[in-house]
């Protein structure tokens, strides 16, 4: 009966040991997981980071090309404006001078 008794306790006793390695390894695999995760969503925060970047870069010199083609036109189109036949031109010009003259 003590043998049956002593090696029911040697059996709690390496349950308990394996129960206690157990627990330690799923506290690693769960840190490393843990681990993992943060890793992941680091690199794809960054790399997400860095596609906004590049989307906003090129939606940036997108703008400057379409600004110049606008100042363009808009150049082009005061000067079309602006042409005075040399009556009106002269005449412009004789206002200019008298206003500078006083």
């Amino acid at each position: 009966m003590r043998e049956a008794i002593q090696k029911m306790l040697a059996a709690e006793t390496e349950a308990k040991r394996i129960t206690q390695a157990a627990e330690a390894e799923a506290g690693r695999l769960k840190s490393a997981a843990k681990k993992e995760v943060q890793d992941l969503a680091d690199r794809y925060r960054a790399e997400d980071k860095a596609a906004a970047a590049k989307a906003i870069a090129e939606a940036v010199a997108q703008a400057e090309v379409e600004k110049k083609e606008r100042l363009a036109k808009a150049d082009a189109e005061i000067v079309a404006q602006a042409r005075l036949d040399p009556a009106v031109r002269s005449a412009a010009i004789d206002a200019v001078v008298k206003a500078v003259r006083g």
